[in-house]
């Protein structure tokens, strides 16, 4: 059989022009009207000024002025991304500070929707070990804190001397992807904000959750809405043990308790061995689930490790810490084209199977951004024996972004 040639992989467009083809057409602009914000787009717009940040957050630009330069130097293919314009650094620096960054919301959700549709079964697989017995919904929650300076934005001080914004996601452990984001200062304690993240959940679904969101109250109202959830215990939390489970004899499990709240409400308390870093360390757990073997609680917990890897990938292959704006807004609008860069490379991974790490994805996509090669076509072949495949891409390309 004649073996295909790389030359099979050219496409009409540019990577770049591909990557924010998987946007719909109508959402930013759509998006724009809703926030009434058609007035701060003369000679700039929206889709715009969207395309710009995408490409800065997909090749690691050091800065504005990075990103504007080379889209100067690449106009001509970027006018064929739908008409999108380069911007001088005075208008993407203003276009950040001014126009809400709710449009990059609501284009993410919109994408999220669209690719949903478009592939029905985008991110699903099967549930791992006993999980998968429990045939019900399992969200993880959890926030990240994204280090600021504080002498330059007093906005999200909530130290002293130090700044930071914070990001709450709630992750479908089944897709793996986010189901509610917020982002806000860092200021605000995680459990005020836990009935937010919780709101749209239904009865019989799970929510495991980072201790930081332990919240009383909260657990009282999610035991009224028939809400599973898990998380570990408080140190110094007290609590009255109204019942002694038996444990089996060599388990890792060390105690399994019914106990009573201070509030009244009765949960479990569960005390078992798990092992983190190589290394069996003792942790506790409380949940409102009575009658599932404690094994199974502890293996809910072990899935939120699935949100840190999520924000690994957030803030150290898209580099979400490297910001560009000192303003609330202009941070907001990075955070979120992060998450749409992030999701439009899950979609990617996904159609073309995918099986290496995200980083190598990420690299691959950002030292061909401006190459006219069909992406998926090249991810199908990358790294099979059974195919001729050659890297298009010269090493310089992924350290110094947009080098031609």
């Amino acid at each position: 059989m004649k073996k295909k040639s790389i030359n099979s992989t050219t496409s009409t467009f540019t990577v770049l022009h591909q990557v924010c083809n998987h946007i719909p057409s109508h959402a930013v602009s759509e998006a724009a009207r809703e926030q009434g914000s058609e007035d701060h787009s003369r000679t700039f717009s929206h889709w715009s000024h969207l395309v710009s940040l995408i490409h800065g957050k997909l090749t690691h630009a050091f800065g504005l002025n990075d990103i504007c330069d080379t889209l100067q130097v690449q106009s001509g293919p970027l006018s064929t991304i739908r008409g999108a314009t380069p911007p001088s650094r005075n208008t993407l620096s203003h276009a950040n500070r001014v126009r809400p960054a709710a449009i990059a919301e609501t284009v993410f959700w919109k994408t999220l929707e669209h690719l949903r549709q478009r592939s029905p079964r985008f991110g699903r697989r099967t549930f791992p070990g006993k999980l998968g017995k429990l045939k019900r919904s399992i969200h993880l929650m959890d926030s990240t804190v994204i280090e600021l300076v504080a002498q330059c934005m007093p906005w999200a001080q909530h130290r002293r001397r130090k700044a930071a914004a914070k990001c709450h996601v709630r992750l479908n452990f089944e897709t793996l992807l986010p189901s509610f984001i917020l982002v806000d200062a860092a200021r605000e304690h995680d459990s005020k904000r836990a009935r937010e993240l919780t709101a749209g959940l239904k009865s019989g679904e799970i929510v495991v959750m980072d201790r930081g969101y332990v919240d009383l109250d909260h657990f009282k109202d999610l035991d009224e809405r028939e809400v599973v959830w898990v998380t570990r215990i408080k140190e110094g939390m007290k609590c009255e043990v109204m019942e002694e489970r038996e444990i089996k004899a060599g388990s890792k499990v060390l105690e399994d308790h019914w106990v009573k709240l201070s509030n009244g409400e009765m949960a479990r308390r569960i005390k078992a061995l798990v092992v983190v870093d190589g290394t069996e360390r003792e942790m506790t757990f409380l949940t409102n689930q009575m009658e599932w073997s404690a094994a199974t609680v502890v293996e809910l917990y072990r899935c939120r490790w699935q949100i840190e890897v999520f924000f690994k990938q957030m803030k150290q292959t898209l580099k979400l810490c490297d910001l560009m704006s000192y303003n609330a807004n202009g941070i907001r609008w990075q955070i979120w084209v992060a998450m749409l860069v992030q999701l439009v490379m899950r979609y990617l991974a996904w159609v073309s199977q995918w099986e290496h790490s995200f980083v190598r994805l990420y690299a691959l996509a950002r030292s061909l951004a401006w190459q006219n090669r069909d992406i998926v076509s090249i991810l199908k072949r990358y790294g099979t024996a059974g195919e001729e495949y050659r890297n298009t891409a010269r090493p310089e390309q992924s350290i110094f972004p947009g080098f031609a």
